[in-house]
């Protein structure tokens, strides 16, 4: 384009004689009502990070960042079972740390915080403190929402007291009572991550077609029948809401750090030493110079182990040191439990396929919109650009996973609010302003 200079200040001047008073779109809240605004859901909705739950981790959670934001509209004081500190509950937080491995080579990755612990206090009922907003439990199941005596049952079963902490009466409360008592006049419901988590983080280890355990996946029929009630004790009384689906979880840095072709032989030797080694052990399993498969235990192969085929994942929480100096996915195996097969994937994208079609059809016949987590956070595969930074699933680097490889930093449940906000304002006619994201950390670097 080619501007004139005395076109440019014509047109400055006459900017400057009219002082223009410039005001973006006032927030206004649509057809819904945010003034009791409650958050439903599991560990992603509690602000969970790092391994753990912690005091910052909660201020910064998807929920409470919504509820900053619906005060421009209506909406009113957001009440969270907020942890004393910031060591983590029940167990230490991870943090960016000097790691030395097994080969005595050092470097920088998530270590276990060593800080004040501040705990005192965490497993103390705060019930009376209620009732409380974000009703986020880390653990809790879409089938554990019908579960009389829950909080009990998870704190003995599991050691773990996040629910009985806030419950009432844990020995008798079910986690959808709860809920019905909050009175929500409009809410979010996150649900079902846990149904499928428990099972693909534990290796595939448990029941992939329907069972009661936490390492099982959730049966379809009882998955349904808890999701039904728990949206139909919500909307009862006129509440409006969101309905967010579950991600695919095998996208997640927890199942895609360590790559199946991650065993690098750099020279011909190293190759030709393990291809005759498997050889004479009767298995034709070859190794060339450069990227080869790992070696994984597979009880129905030759031998008891095969080289991982791709679409199959290695879990994070697979033993650095033993890959390094222990020969695991090169002389020998990577034990099964820290390794996700095919069958096991095709288990974990079923079961979430349907659980999504039942959270879809819900939310069609309650009227209320659906934020697709799981086609959202896949785009996190090609990088989500924000005001001039992109994140990327990568493991530390890629800002949005923080360093269990599950769960969000503050960053990243900040675009999650930003893309709930999306849909509120789509499906509700309202404009509630973004969260800004800027505002938040991704991975703090020491």
């Amino acid at each position: 384009m080619k501007a004139t200079y005395y076109s440019i200040a014509a047109a400055l001047l006459l900017l400057s004689a009219c002082k223009p008073t410039i005001q973006g779109e006032a927030p206004t809240k649509g057809n819904a009502d945010f003034s009791n605004y409650v958050a439903i859901g599991n560990s992603l909705t509690a602000g969970y990070a790092d391994g753990t739950l912690y005091r910052s981790g909660q201020l910064n959670s998807y929920p409470n960042m919504l509820a900053q934001q619906f005060k421009l509209v209506g909406g009113g004081n957001f009440k969270q079972p907020l942890l004393p500190g910031n060591f983590g509950w029940p167990g230490a937080k991870r943090v960016l740390g000097s790691t030395l491995s097994c080969d005595g080579t050092t470097g920088l990755g998530p270590v276990l915080y060593n800080g004040p612990a501040d705990t005192a206090g965490s497993s103390t009922n705060i019930s009376a403190q209620g009732p409380f907003n974000n009703l986020g439990v880390p653990g809790i199941r879409c089938i554990d929402y019908t579960l009389a005596g829950y909080g009990a049952i998870a704190q003995v079963l599991g050691g773990v007291g996040y629910a009985a902490r806030m419950y009432p009466n844990p020995l008798t409360d079910k986690p959808v009572d709860i809920a019905a008592r909050s009175n929500a006049t409009f809410f979010t419901l996150w649900l079902g991550n846990n149904d499928v988590l428990g099972y693909a983080t534990g290796g595939g280890e448990g029941n992939g077609k329907g069972g009661g355990q936490p390492a099982d996946i959730s049966p379809l029929i009882t998955f349904e029948a808890s999701y039904r009630t728990v949206v139909d004790t919500m909307t009862a009384h006129g509440a409006k809401g969101v309905l967010i689906n579950i991600p695919d979880v095998t996208s997640i840095p927890f199942f895609t750090t360590i790559p199946a072709m991650g065993l690098v032989l750099a020279r011909q030797g190293q190759a030709d030493s393990l291809t005759a080694a498997y050889a004479m052990a009767g298995l034709n399993i070859k190794f060339n110079v450069g990227a080869n498969p790992f070696i994984i235990q597979d009880t129905s192969a030759p031998g008891g182990m095969r080289p991982i085929k791709n679409g199959e994942y290695i879990l994070l929480t697979t033993p650095q040191d033993s890959i390094k100096c222990r020969g695991w996915g090169s002389k020998k195996p990577i034990p099964k439990r820290y390794v996700l097969d095919a069958t096991e994937v095709s288990n974990v994208q079923t079961a979430t396929a349907n659980f999504n079609n039942v959270i879809a059809t819900v939310a069609k016949e309650k009227g209320l919109p659906v934020v697709n987590a799981n086609a959202y956070l896949k785009t996190l595969q090609s990088g989500i650009k924000f005001n001039g930074l992109t994140f990327t699933p990568a493991f530390v680097t890629g800002g949005a996973f923080s360093l269990d490889g599950v769960h969000l930093t503050p960053r990243g449940y900040a675009l999650m609010a930003n893309e709930i906000i999306r849909v509120i304002n789509s499906y509700y006619g309202a404009t509630i302003p973004s969260v800004d994201i800027t505002k938040y950390n991704g991975v703090l670097f020491p």
